[in-house]
């Protein structure tokens, strides 16, 4: 998909993909930074947009792991099936159903998981549902990482998982902030 196709794309469903711009080379590296892909081999994606990031996390990977990647815009979906890497599971279907996925396909749990949902718009008590989800399927000590466009969310994160660092990243379009959590054993 070439930069006019995602942009023609993105306008059209702005509510499902937040912003009209792949994310930026240094914003893919930010956004995998905390992932520990020397011990990891079960990763999820959430928001796999034509596959700009899904790309970095597969080149970072190792050979042996698996990527879940959700994605629900179906010309983003075909997008991702031309992904050609056996690593690579393609789930055209909401991120709630995160745990249903992880034991679909054998997953004991998730390594790490990369999302680039548009969460600031999506309603509070699925928003909530979603990264709820996401922090039960992780590993103690997986990380979860989210890419907005506002830090408003920071508090949000830091309640359900009792952490949150933020970095903020300029060479983005629009400029982005990331947040990282990581689950640990205490926080419920």
């Amino acid at each position: 998909m070439n930069y006019y196709q995602f942009l023609k794309n993105s306008i059209r469903h702005i509510r499902t993909t937040g912003t009209i711009t792949r994310s930026s080379r240094t914003t893919c590296k930010m956004m995998i930074r905390n992932v520990d892909f020397g011990r990891g081999r079960y990763f999820v994606e959430l928001g796999g947009g034509d596959g700009v990031m899904t790309r970095y996390i597969l080149r970072a990977m190792h050979p042996d792991a698996k990527l879940m990647t959700f994605e629900i815009n179906p010309d983003f979906v075909r997008a991702l099936h031309k992904i050609d890497d056996p690593r690579l599971i393609v789930i055209s279907d909401q991120a709630q159903k995160l745990p249903h996925y992880l034991k679909v396909h054998r997953f004991p749990h998730a390594d790490a998981i990369i999302s680039s949902l548009p969460l600031l718009v999506i309603p509070s008590d699925e928003r909530t549902a979603i990264v709820q989800a996401c922090r039960e399927s992780l590993r103690p000590g997986g990380t979860f990482s989210q890419i907005h466009y506002s830090p408003t969310l920071k508090n949000f994160y830091g309640y359900i998982f009792g952490n949150v660092e933020m970095k903020f990243v300029l060479l983005n379009l629009p400029p982005a902030f990331i947040m990282y959590c990581q689950k640990n054993h205490e926080h419920v």
